[in-house]
């Protein structure tokens, strides 16, 4: 693949590539792991998967940039209106949602000494 490339942007467009592959890798490889596959699970697997998460996660963002009022921004909303109507991520993130909420007021009851 290195050898077809001739300038340096495309250099850094195809080190780019391979980032966007092994973002996830170590985490995907746990998930693997936990949902019945060997410790040691194929290399293509998780580039693979690496590459639906990248895809999924793209597609999710620019259609949230469409719906997005404010050009440039991304809102927790929007995403929620995206998800809506797949239960099992609507559920999980609500989830995700109200957890985060509750850390933050343990943080910050912590912060303050109110514990």
């Amino acid at each position: 693949m290195d050898a077809y490339i001739d300038s340096d942007e495309d250099k850094d467009e195809a080190i780019d590539g391979d980032k966007k592959k092994k973002l996830f890798a170590k985490e995907l490889r746990c998930m693997m792991y936990g949902f019945g596959d060997e410790r040691a699970c194929y290399q293509e697997s998780i580039d693979l998967l690496g590459e639906l998460v990248n895809e999924f996660i793209s597609d999710l963002v620019s259609k949230a940039m469409e719906l997005g009022k404010v050009h440039g921004k991304i809102h927790v909303e929007d995403i929620v209106f995206l998800i809506r109507r797949d239960q099992r991520k609507y559920s999980r993130m609500k989830e995700l949602l109200t957890m985060n909420e509750e850390l933050k007021k343990a943080r910050k009851a912590f912060d303050e000494g109110n514990f």
